[in-house]
């Protein structure tokens, strides 16, 4: 028997209003703030992700699923959202819009890891990009936009942790000093954090390993050898944040996985929680379309995992409001019965009104469980003397009382 590749699930009807619910919320928020949705491939150009996700980082060296197509072209399924939305920006002539772009998505994402609760290796992602501004009260309103979304949700107890990581101009200084401080403890780190010594010493402080986030702990911070602009540009995020109404708790550990972030970098996280259990997070950008060979533009942007969400919600009892669905179920006695419950339900679906209709030879009582079962409001019911009179049996379902009504008035009743 054929079974879902390890790290994949099928999401069932009866999990599909939690999605439903998500979706909806997020869609709700983008208009809120003037976001239009972007649907990217599924795939795309190896060197895409290479170029902007960065060579020393876990996710081209380990996660990506990357395969020669049959015309010999080295492609890689979607392993984040950002790339291909600036990819979509440059090629779709976008930079000569009004500026900033504001783009949203509902995407896949594949990532070769461990499967974990609510991160699996196909997941599932809300993502948003302002592209073409680089004014810190935009920063502050992306982060608003993902701080009233995951509130909306119905969320408690979440944390919204923020830092900057500098830019070209100052990150180098305080690469050095990170770099300085990690040399005297070469030989506790772990072997990944070994080679992120050499290649990549900023991912040193997103190692999940507890021996090394003890060493982390004590670490150079990067507000502290932040540049003039990036000072400014950080000290004003922060005053629009309390404008905005949002409470940050600065995390000077904080760097994201990706090495196009500049700057603002921000989580949001259950209270209480890890890395591991972060909901959503993103941060600026300003230097990712200029290296995939547009001209230097500011941008900013989060994504949200859906998987994550739905988990928290589960965990924080939260109840979500069902899927609309057919409000009638229509029971017959006899072939003659049937087959004015199959024209019934063509008129009143040609209407709107949406209907279930009994198959089978089933009894009456085993046809009104199922009615039941499917949790429609009501019931018609057709016998022979109801298709002598052109009427129904009309069974609320909440109650049992029941009426016999003309077939004409129907869907008023419905209505």
């Amino acid at each position: 028997m054929y079974r879902a590749p390890r790290g994949t699930t099928d999401i069932l009807p009866d999990e599909q209003a939690y999605w439903y619910y998500v979706r909806q919320k997020a869609v709700e928020a983008c208009q809120l703030y003037g976001y239009q949705r972007i649907d990217s491939p599924v795939f795309e150009d190896t060197g895409l992700f290479v170029r902007s996700v960065g060579q020393g980082t876990d996710i081209v060296e380990k996660e990506m699923y990357t395969f020669t197509d049959k015309g010999g072209n080295r492609v890689t399924l979607r392993p984040e959202g950002t790339a291909p939305v600036c990819r979509a920006y440059l090629e779709r002539g976008m930079h000569n819009w009004p500026q900033p772009v504001k783009l949203y998505y509902l995407a896949s994402i594949f990532r070769y890891e461990r499967p974990q609760a609510g991160r699996l290796r196909e997941h599932h992602q809300f993502g948003c990009e302002a592209i073409g501004d680089g004014d810190p009260a935009l920063d502050a309103e992306v982060i608003a936009m993902a701080w009233q979304f995951f509130l909306s949700l119905g969320l408690e107890r979440l944390s919204l942790q923020l830092n900057s990581i500098g830019c070209r101009q100052c990150r180098p200084g305080y690469l050095a000093a990170l770099t300085g401080y990690y040399a005297g403890y070469r030989d506790e780190l772990c072997p990944d954090c070994r080679s992120r010594l050499k290649r990549n010493p900023l991912r040193l402080l997103d190692c999940k390993k507890p021996s090394c986030q003890r060493i982390a702990d004590g670490a150079p911070r990067s507000v502290d050898h932040l540049c003039p602009e990036c000072q400014a540009h950080f000290e004003k995020l922060r005053h629009y944040l309390e404008l905005e109404a949002v409470p940050p708790v600065v995390n000077h550990r904080l760097v994201r996985g990706l090495d196009y972030y500049t700057r603002t970098v921000f989580e949001v996280q259950p209270e209480g929680g890890s890395a591991q259990s972060t909901l959503g997070g993103g941060g600026r950008y300003d230097d990712l379309i200029e290296e995939l060979g547009g001209k230097p533009t500011p941008a900013i942007g989060f994504a949200a995992g859906m998987e994550r969400i739905i988990l928290n919600l589960r965990e924080q009892g939260i109840a979500v409001p069902p899927l609309p669905g057919p409000q009638l179920f229509i029971a017959y006695l006899g072939e003659a019965a049937r087959q004015v419950a199959v024209r019934l339900a063509a008129n009143l679906r040609r209407a709107g009104t949406g209907v279930l209709v009994a198959t089978g030879d089933r009894s009456l009582k085993a046809q009104l469980r199922q009615a039941n079962a499917r949790g429609v409001r009501y019931a018609a019911i057709i016998g022979a003397d109801e298709v002598a009179a052109g009427s129904v049996v009309l069974r609320d379902m909440a109650n049992a009382r029941q009426e016999t009504v003309p077939v004409a008035k129907l869907p008023a009743l419905l209505t």
